[in-house]
């Protein structure tokens, strides 16, 4: 236990109590059992910095009821069977409630440190995100986009502002349609909005090509995820997509796969 004021503020509290009791019962009025205030100040104690400090206030009680029914009542000092069960009572009630608010306050800030750690990787990963150049999307069970990292934000000249507001997936396909993102014509545009809506829903994870207005081809691709979320990756290919776009290229790639996929891979085996 540490010995701070949160450690000693229950024990100071307790006895302070005990204290005015004693004062009040012998110079203004009569009070029955002082036990009810005892036991408020016993969970102060615990919920405030633990069992420790708990305990030591339920012993203080205690020793202050002892001490409360030792003149109280009687004609003479000493105690009779009804203050030594009032005595019981009280010594495993305030012994019980420090363990119980200390425990409790023990697992609540258990809670709250898992949740600083957690919101720190949570906030490391988000930068680190940020840093790649592939645009990446979190989608919830709704389709509402719960992050989006700065890349996304870039291709599709999403302002912070909204993408920070949790838009739904259609509304960036519209802010996407809007702004004039994709390089198609217009007459296609709703086609195609259907068809990716479509696929993110059903979670399909075939990947296909999009080209942008400004000349990048960025590789779409949807994951499902175990929570019945997406994660949407729009990964950038203009270089091996637009290469093969001029016709004179043609030859030169086909030359490099080596007569189709297996030679492609023979010839990466090799470069590794």
């Amino acid at each position: 236990m540490r010995f701070d004021w949160r450690a000693i503020s229950g024990p100071v509290l307790t006895t302070a109590t005990a204290l005015t009791a004693l004062f009040v019962d012998r110079y203004v009025v009569a009070i029955p059992n002082p036990a009810p205030l005892f036991v408020c100040a016993v969970a102060f104690a615990g919920s405030l910095s633990g069992l420790g400090s708990g305990l030591i206030s339920a012993a203080i009680a205690v020793a202050a009821s002892a001490l409360f029914f030792l003149h109280h009542h009687h004609p003479a000092p000493g105690y009779d069977a009804t203050d030594l069960v009032r005595l019981s009572m009280l010594a495993v009630t305030t012994a019980g409630t420090a363990a119980i608010t200390g425990l409790l306050r023990k697992k609540l800030m258990d809670a709250f440190a898992w949740e600083r750690r957690h919101h720190a990787t949570a906030e490391r990963l988000s930068a680190a995100l940020d840093q790649v150049d592939i645009g990446i999307v979190l989608l919830d069970a709704d389709t509402r986009a719960e992050f989006i990292n700065r890349a996304f934000r870039d291709y599709f000249a999403l302002p912070d502002k909204k993408a920070d507001s949790r838009p739904p997936f259609i509304a960036l396909m519209y802010h996407s349609r809007d702004t004039g993102a994709f390089e198609m014509p217009k007459e296609e545009l709703s086609a195609f909005i259907a068809q990716r809506i479509t696929m993110v829903r059903a979670g399909d994870s075939k990947p296909i090509n999009i080209k942008l207005k400004d000349g990048k081809v960025l590789r779409f691709s949807c994951t499902a995820l175990p929570d019945g979320g997406r994660m949407l990756s729009y990964t950038p290919v203009t270089d091996l997509v637009r290469y093969t776009d001029n016709p004179s290229d043609l030859e030169y790639y086909q030359s490099l796969r080596g007569g189709g996929d297996r030679g492609l891979t023979r010839h990466l085996r090799a470069a590794e």
